[in-house]
């Protein structure tokens, strides 16, 4: 299993719509192979900052079935609109 971990910054102003929106995106990215839970957080300290943590089996349930498909392309223009900068994501392996 895998995490992938996204730092989103949302544009001033955006946060109530994209939380909304982010419900409806949410059912795309749990429809994908691979796919196990994800949790979006909103940062206590610092208004428009959220993380994304998402389970996946392997990276490239990720990187090539999510990041290639069709739906992705729904996620897209759902989501990335709002971000300010463009979020990095990164993926971590438990080593416990």
């Amino acid at each position: 299993m895998i995490l992938e971990v996204a730092m989103l910054n949302v544009i001033s102003g955006k946060e109530k719509e994209f939380e909304q929106v982010f419900k409806e995106a949410s059912k795309i990215l749990s429809s994908m192979s691979g796919y196990i839970l994800h949790d979006l957080q909103r940062c206590l300290e610092v208004q428009g900052k959220y993380i994304l943590l998402v389970k996946w089996e392997k990276l490239e349930d990720h990187t090539i079935g999510f990041r290639q498909s069709s739906e992705y392309q729904k996620w897209k223009q759902l989501l990335h609109h709002f971000y300010e900068p463009f979020p990095i994501v990164e993926h971590f392996e438990s080593i416990t």
